[in-house]
C-alpha cells in the first residue's frame, strides 16, 4: 500500500538512514540525501575542547569502539575512535538481506566521528535543499555552552538568524524548555521544537513552551492520544513526529494530518507516502 500524495509530509532522516548505516555517521547522512530525505535529523554534544560533535548518547560506548563520556573527551581522542564497524550484519535490525551499507576500513571519514562543522557543509554541497533538524541534548555539564556554540557556528553558514521561521532550513530541537528558550533568546527567527516523550496534564491541552511553534510527540504518544494532535493544530502548532519507521504508523502520521515524519528509514517512508525518490 502507498499514499497518493495529499498535503506534503516532510521526511526526516533520524540520524541519517540510521537503520541502513551506523547512526551519525557521514555514511548514514549521505545515504539519507541519497535516499531523498527532505531533513536530516541530528544530536549535538559539546566535547571536552568545545567543538560539536553528532553523537546521541552521553557516553560512546555503545556506538564505538571507545569508552567515556563525550564532554571528558577532546575531538582528537574521538577522532581516534571508529563510529562504524559495530554495524556491520543483517543480525544487528533482525532482517534476513545484507545492508545496503557496508563497512570499508578505507572509508575512514564515513564512519569516523562527524562533526556538525562536516555535517553543514555536507548540506550546503547537496545539490538541493536538505533541511536540518539539530537536537541539544540535556542534560549537560555544559549548560547554556551548547546553544551558544550552536547559534555560532549556524552563523558561521548563515543560517542563525533567518528572515522568518518558515523560510529556515535549520531548527533546533530540544526535550529541554530551557534550552529552547536559550536559542530563542539569542535568534527569535530561528524555529524551534519541543520534543515530548510523555504527555504531561499541563500540556494536553495543546499548549507548548512560549514562543515554541512545533511539537515533538513520539510515536507512541501519537497512537496512545491521536485527539492530541488535533488540539495541537487548533492551537496553530505543526506537528513533527518521532521514531515512525512501521508502515501502519505512517499511515496513521497521514490519517492525522502530520507535518513531519522522523524515521530510521527515510527511503521505505517515501515510498510509502507515494512519492519519487529525488
Amino acid at each position: 500500500m502507498t499514499h497518493a500524495p495529499q498535503h506534503r509530509i516532510q521526511v526526516v532522516a533520524h540520524r541519517g538512514a540510521s537503520e541502513d548505516a551506523p547512526e551519525h555517521t557521514l555514511a548514514a547522512y549521505k545515504k539519507a540525501i541519497e535516499d531523498g530525505a527532505d531533513a536530516l535529523e541530528c544530536d549535538v554534544r559539546l566535547t571536552a575542547d568545545g567543538h560539536l560533535v553528532c553523537v546521541h548518547d552521553r557516553r560512546v560506548n555503545r556506538t564505538s569502539n571507545g569508552r567515556g563520556a563525550v564532554s571528558a573527551l577532546e575531538l582528537a581522542d574521538l577522532a581516534a575512535l571508529d563510529f562504524g564497524s559495530w554495524k556491520k550484519g543483517p543480525a544487528w535490525h533482525g532482517r534476513d538481506e545484507e545492508p545496503d551499507w557496508e563497512f570499508r576500513p578505507e572509508d575512514r571519514e564515513d564512519t569516523s566521528v562527524l562533526t556538525l562543522e562536516r555535517l553543514l557543509e555536507l548540506v550546503a554541497d547537496a545539490g538541493r535543499r536538505v533541511e536540518l533538524a539539530i537536537e541539544t541534548k540535556h542534560p549537560t555539564r555544559w549548560a547554556g555552552q551548547v546553544e551558544e556554540r550552536l547559534l555560532v557556528l549556524l552563523k558561521r553558514f548563515g543560517l542563525d538568524a533567518p528572515a522568518a521561521p518558515a523560510e529556515s532550513p535549520v531548527r533546533v530541537m530540544s526535550f529541554s524548555a530551557r534550552s529552547l528558550a536559550r536559542v530563542r533568546a539569542a535568534s527569535p527567527t530561528l524555529p524551534t521544537v519541543y520534543l515530548l516523550q510523555f504527555l504531561s496534564p499541563r500540556l494536553r491541552d495543546g499548549r507548548l513552551p512560549a514562543g515554541v511553534r512545533i511539537a515533538g510527540p513520539s510515536i507512541r504518544i501519537v497512537r496512545n492520544h491521536p485527539a492530541y494532535v488535533e488540539r495541537l493544530k487548533r492551537n496553530g502548532h505543526r506537528v513533527h513526529v518521532w521514531t515512525v519507521n512501521e508502515p501502519e504508523d505512517v499511515d496513521l502520521c497521514v490519517e492525522l494530518g502530520i507535518d513531519a515524519i522522523i524515521t530510521n528509514r527515510p527511503a521505505a517512508v517515501l515510498h510509502r507516502l507515494g512519492r519519487q525518490l529525488s
